[in-house]
C-alpha cells in the first residue's frame, strides 16, 4: 500500500481525538476551505474524495483529480479517471483459489527471473472465507451437516492444503476455515469496522473502511456504511499487490425511501421491488445511494439485504450512510466500544453521518414508499423479474408458452389438481403413463411446476434475523397445524454464519424446521451457487424420462438458467418463510394467496395466512438475538476444527506444484514474462467461435456447477484417473486451468446461434462445418493458427465476478469479444486478461449486420498507440467472398487499462514492474 500523502495540497491533515486516543485524519472540512462547498456531495463520493486526499502523490492522484470529484456537484457526471485504493480485499474460496494460484505462479516466475519471490506479497489485508465448497449431498436428517462437512473435506483436501500454504507463505493473508459462514455475512458481522485504522510512522490514521471483493455480492457491506464492491480475481490481485483501481468518477443515483413496510411484508419483498425498479431505471456502472427519512425505520439487516443485490439491479454498489442504526448493529454484533465511538465521531466529523432531511445532489433520483411493497418472488430465470405472489402460477405458465423451457408429456392433472393454470402438453390416458416416481415404497405423481428444491440459502437473506426467524415461526405453525413438506421437495437450511443457528435454537424454532426437513446442511452458499447436490435418484429419473419442467424456490440472489441444478428449468427467489411455504405446497402452480397449502390434522384446508407470522411475533423472537452469540461464534474464527488444523503443509516461499494434481496446476499465463511484451497488432482473418444473444451471464461463460461425464473437462478428468463420482464441481477445480479452459462456454443452457440456438456448449468449426464442443473447436483453430472472436448481444458478462470467464476466454485463443454492451466487472476482466472488449455502435447489432458465425473477421486500427474509447474498423468476409465493414468502440476505458493491455494483462503489468524494480 502506498504511503499516505505527504503532499497534502489542501491542508486536510488534522488530529481527531476519540476516547482519549489521537487519530490523524484527512479532514474533508479542512479541505473544503480550498476546494469549495462539499455539503451536498453524495456520501459515497465523500468516501472516494477522502481516499484521493489521503493518497495524493502528484502521479496517480493529483490536485486535478481531487478537484474533479468536488466539481462533480455541478455536472453530476464526470469523464475523469481516478485511482482508488481500498483498505482491504475480501475473497471466497472459488475465486480465491485461482487468485492464490496466480500469486504462487507469480512467485515462481519471479524466482525464475532471478528476483526475490517474497516481493509477491499482499500489501493490503486480505481475508479469504471458505464458503463456496460445501454441497447439499445429505439433507433432511439430523446428521446432514456432519456428513456434508466430511464429504467437503474429502473432496477439497488438495485445495485446502494449498490455501493453508498460502496462509503461511503470504503476509497480510488470513483464511476463515470451512464450516464457519458465508464471506459477506462474516464480513458484515465481524470483519468490517466501518472506520479502519492503521499505524504508520508513529501515527494512528483513521479513514473509511473500504474494500473490493472477489465476489460480486461484496456490495452487501454497503449496508454498514462501508464502500465496497465486487471485482474480478484479477483486479483484486492487483489491488492487494499495491496497484490502484482505475475507475471513472461514477454517476450516483439517489434512491429515496419513505414510509414503512406493511404487516406481513418482508425485507426480501422490499429488495425484489428495489431490484426491479433500479433495473428498469438503468444503473449499470453507477453508484446507488439510499437516502430519505424512511431509513430511520429500516434495520441494518434489511439495508444489508438491499445492498447485497446491487449486482442484480446492475449498480456498482448500493450505499447506505452511517447513522445510529449502524452503531446499534455494531453494538449487537460485539464490535469494540472504542471502535464504535470512533465510527460515530469520525462519521460526524467528515460529513458521512446521515441526518434527518438530508438531500444530497444526485445524478438522478427515484423514490419508493415502502408501504406500497407487496409479497413477491422473482423468476423464472432473472432476479429482476419480480412477480407478485398471486401471479406466480401465471408467470410459470407464460414461461412455458414462450418456450423458455419446452415441456412435453402430461396434461391431465394440471387443471384438476394442484391449482394454478395448466401447461398445454400431451395427454396421458393411463395412470401408469403419468409422470411419477417411487420413494420409500410409495408412488407419487410428479408434474410440471412441482418444487423439487426448497432452499434457505445465500448471504442475501441468511444475514437477516427477521426473515430467518419468520421462516422458523412459519415452520412451527405449520407443524402445529399438521402440515408437512411434500415428499418430492429437497429441503435445506444453509445459514451464512453460526450465529443464525444459535438464535434459531435460542428461540426454540430449530425443532420445527428440522421436522419439516429444513435441517442444517452446512454454512455456505450451497444451492444459490449451484451446490444444490443431487436430487434423489427416482426424482431425477422421472424428470428426465418425462422431460418435466420442475422448479426450485430459494432465498438466494441468483436464479439464472442452469445455475441451481441442471435438471431444474425454472428457479424462483423468495423470502425464507415463502421458501418453506412452497416446500409445503410442493408446486409453483398454486396461488398461495388464495389456495390451501395442504390439509391439516383434521383434514381442514390450511392457507398461508393461517401460518404466516405477525410482525409482533417476529419482534418477540428477535429479542433472542444477543451480543454474546456473536462473541461466542467469532472468538476463534480463524482456527477451524480438528480436520482443518491437521492439514499438513509445506513451509516454502514458492509452491511445490504437483504434476499429478487435478485441483491445482501451474498456469501458463507468465511463461514469457522474462521477454518483452509483444507489440499490439491488428487481428487478421479471425473466425467466430460463438454467436450469443442478450444477457449471457458469467455462469454461461465460466465453468460452474456440475462437470458432465462426456464433456471435454469430464474426459480430461477421466484420462487422469478421476471417476465421475469424484469430479466435484467446476468451482472446486478453479485452480486447474486444464479443467477450466475445457469448461469455458460449456454451460448446458448456453445457446449458440451458429447452431440455430440449440442449448449446450457446442459450435461449428469453419470452414469444415463440423459440429464440435467449443473447447475442441478452439484447439483445432489454435493448431491452424487462427485467432478467434466472440459475437454477442446486450449485457454480455452479467452476473458473478468470475475471473475464469475472462481467463478461459483468453486460453481458448479468443482475441476480442464484440457485444452490444458489457457488464462492468466482466469488461474489466477481459482487459485484465488481454482480451479486447469491443462494442457495436450506431445501433448496429449482430442481427442487423447478419452475422451468422460463418464469416471471417479482421479488426484494424490496433497498435501500441491505442487509446481509451477509440473507434476501430471490422472488415467482414462472408462465405460467398463478399466483403463489407463496420465500426466498433474499443471498450478499453482508461489509460491504466491501456497500459495493462499493452503488457498482456494486469498481472503481467504488475509482475513486469516488480521484476524491473
Amino acid at each position: 500500500m502506498a504511503s499516505y500523502s505527504k503532499i497534502n495540497s489542501f491542508n486536510a491533515l488534522k488530529t481527531l481525538k476519540v476516547s482519549g486516543r489521537n487519530y490523524q485524519i484527512f479532514s474533508l472540512a479542512q479541505a473544503e476551505k480550498q476546494l469549495g462547498d462539499l455539503a451536498q456531495l453524495p456520501k459515497s463520493l465523500k468516501v472516494l474524495l477522502e481516499n484521493l486526499l489521503r493518497f495524493e502523490d502528484n502521479h496517480t492522484v493529483t490536485q486535478a483529480h481531487i478537484q474533479a470529484l468536488v466539481d462533480w456537484q455541478k455536472t453530476k457526471t464526470s469523464e475523469q479517471e481516478i485511482q482508488y485504493r481500498p483498505a482491504r480485499v475480501l475473497m471466497q474460496d472459488f475465486t480465491g483459489v485461482p487468485a492464490v494460484v496466480d500469486l504462487a505462479a507469480m512467485r515462481a516466475a519471479m524466482a525464475k527471473a532471478g528476483g526475490d519471490p517474497e516481493k509477491i506479497n499482499p500489501l493490503s489485508p486480505v481475508d479469504l472465507v471458505i464458503d463456496h465448497s460445501v454441497m447439499v449431498d445429505h439433507f433432511a436428517t439430523d446428521d446432514a451437516f456432519e456428513e456434508n462437512v466430511e464429504i467437503e473435506m474429502q473432496r477439497n483436501g488438495e485445495r485446502y492444503q494449498f490455501l493453508r500454504w498460502g496462509q503461511s507463505a503470504f503476509n497480510n493473508f488470513s483464511v476463515v476455515p470451512p464450516g464457519t459462514g458465508i464471506c459477506h455475512q462474516v464480513n458484515l458481522e465481524y470483519l468490517a469496522q466501518a472506520v479502519w485504522t492503521n499505524a504508520e510512522q508513529g501515527h494512528n490514521y483513521a479513514f473509511p473502511d473500504t474494500l473490493v471483493g472477489t465476489d460480486s455480492h461484496t456490495t452487501m457491506i454497503n449496508g454498514l456504511g462501508v464502500l465496497g464492491w465486487g471485482v474480478g480475481g484479477i483486479e483484486a490481485e492487483a489491488a492487494m499487490l499495491g496497484q490502484p483501481i482505475s475507475m471513472l468518477i461514477p454517476e450516483v443515483i439517489g434512491f429515496k425511501l419513505t414510509g414503512k413496510l406493511k404487516e406481513g411484508i418482508t425485507a426480501t419483498d422490499l429488495v425484489l421491488t428495489v431490484t426491479q425498479m433500479l433495473r428498469q431505471k438503468g444503473v449499470v456502472g453507477k453508484f446507488v445511494e439510499f437516502y430519505g427519512d424512511g431509513l430511520a425505520d429500516l434495520p441494518l439487516a434489511d439495508r444489508a439485504t438491499i445492498a447485497n443485490m446491487a449486482p442484480e439491479y446492475g449498480a456498482t454498489c448500493g450505499f447506505f450512510p452511517v447513522d445510529e442504526i449502524t452503531l446499534e448493529y455494531m453494538r449487537l454484533t460485539g464490535r469494540d466500544p472504542e471502535r464504535i465511538a470512533l465510527v460515530e465521531d469520525y462519521s460526524k466529523e467528515q460529513g458521512l453521518w446521515r441526518h434527518t432531511g438530508d438531500e444530497p445532489v444526485f445524478t438522478d433520483t427515484l423514490t419508493l414508499d415502502m408501504a406500497s411493497v407487496e409479497a413477491s418472488l422473482a423468476g423464472p430465470k432473472r432476479p429482476q423479474d419480480r412477480v407478485v405472489l398471486s401471479k406466480v402460477p401465471a408467470a410459470f405458465q407464460a414461461a412455458v408458452e414462450l418456450n423458455l423451457q419446452p415441456a412435453k408429456p402430461e396434461k391431465q392433472r394440471l387443471e384438476n389438481e394442484g391449482g394454478g393454470t395448466a401447461v398445454d402438453v400431451e395427454e396421458s390416458h393411463h395412470e401408469s403413463d403419468r409422470p411419477h416416481f417411487e420413494l420409500d415404497g410409495q408412488r407419487y405423481d410428479l408434474h410440471h411446476g412441482d418444487v423439487v428444491i426448497s432452499a434457505i440459502t445465500s448471504c442475501t437473506n441468511t444475514s437477516n434475523p427477521s426473515v430467518m426467524l419468520a421462516a422458523g415461526l412459519l415452520a412451527k405453525k405449520a407443524i402445529e397445524k399438521g402440515l408437512q413438506r411434500k415428499p418430492w421437495v429437497k429441503s435445506s437450511l444453509a445459514p451464512g454464519s453460526k450465529v443464525v443457528t444459535e438464535y434459531l435454537a435460542a428461540a426454540g424454532l430449530t425443532p420445527y424446521l428440522d421436522q419439516l426437513g429444513y435441517n442444517l446442511v452446512g454454512y455456505g452458499c450451497t444451492t444459490c451457487i449451484g451446490n444444490s447436490g443431487p436430487l434423489p435418484d427416482p426424482i431425477e429419473a422421472a424428470i428426465q424420462k418425462y422431460d418435466l419442467n420442475v422448479a426450485s424456490v430459494l432465498s438466494g440472489n441468483r436464479n439464472f438458467e442452469g445455475r441451481v441444478h441442471p435438471l431444474v428449468k425454472t428457479n424462483w427467489l423468495a423470502s425464507p418463510p415463502l421458501v418453506v411455504a412452497y416446500g409445503l405446497a410442493g408446486t409453483i402452480r398454486k396461488d398461495l394467496t388464495a389456495e390451501p397449502l395442504g390439509q391439516g390434522k383434521n383434514g381442514e384446508d390450511i392457507y398461508l395466512k393461517d401460518i404466516w407470522p405477525s410482525s409482533a411475533e417476529i419482534a418477540a423472537v428477535l429479542q433472542k438475538v444477543d451480543t454474546e452469540m456473536f462473541h461466542k461464534e467469532y472468538a476463534d474464527v480463524f482456527e477451524g476444527d480438528e480436520s482443518w488444523q491437521s492439514i499438513q503443509i509445506p513451509h516454502s516461499k514458492t509452491y511445490e506444484w504437483a504434476d499429478d494434481s487435478t485441483y491445482i496446476q501451474h498456469p501458463p499465463f507468465f511463461e514469457k514474462i522474462d521477454q518483452p511484451p509483444e507489440p499490439i497488432q491488428n487481428i487478421e482473418h479471425a473466425r467466430i467461435l460463438a454467436v450469443l444473444g442478450d444477457s449471457v451471464t458469467t455462469d454461461h461463460i465460466s465453468p460452474a456447477g456440475n462437470i458432465k461425464k462426456d464433456s471435454p473437462a469430464g474426459r480430461y478428468l477421466q484420462e487422469n484417473g478421476i471417476e465421475p463420482k469424484d469430479f466435484n464441481s467446476y468451482g472446486s477445480r478453479r485452480g486447474n486451468h486444464e479443467v477450466m479452459m475445457r469448461g469455458t462456454f460449456a454451460n448446458i443452457r448456453i445457446k449458440n446461434e451458429m447452431l440455430g440456438g440449440e442449448e449446450g456448449g457446442n459450435t461449428l468449426h469453419i470452414p469444415s462445418g463440423e459440429k464440435l464442443a467449443i473447447y475442441d473447436a478452439a484447439m483445432r483453430y489454435a493448431e491452424e493458427h487462427t485467432p478467434l472472436v466472440i459475437v454477442a448481444g446486450k449485457e454480455y458478462g452479467t452476473g458473478s465476478s468470475r475471473d475464469w470467464a475472462a481467463k478461459g476466454t483468453n486460453l481458448l485463443g479468443v482475441k476480442a469479444v464484440i457485444a452490444e454492451s458489457f457488464e462492468r466487472i466482466h469488461r474489466s476482466n477481459l482487459v485484465g486478461m488481454g482480451v479486447l472488449p469491443l462494442q457495436f455502435v450506431d445501433g448496429q447489432t449482430r442481427q442487423s449486420l447478419n452475422l451468422t458465425g460463418k464469416e471471417e473477421l479482421s479488426i484494424s486500427g490496433l497498435s501500441d498507440e491505442i487509446q481509451p474509447h477509440q473507434q476501430l474498423d471490422v472488415s467482414v468476409t462472408r462465405e460467398d467472398g463478399s466483403t463489407e465493414s463496420f465500426k466498433v468502440l474499443c471498450r478499453i476505458d482508461t489509460l491504466n487499462e491501456v497500459e495493462y493491455f499493452k503488457a498482456g494483462g494486469i498481472l503481467h503489468y504488475v509482475l513486469r514492474n516488480l521484476i524491473a524494480a
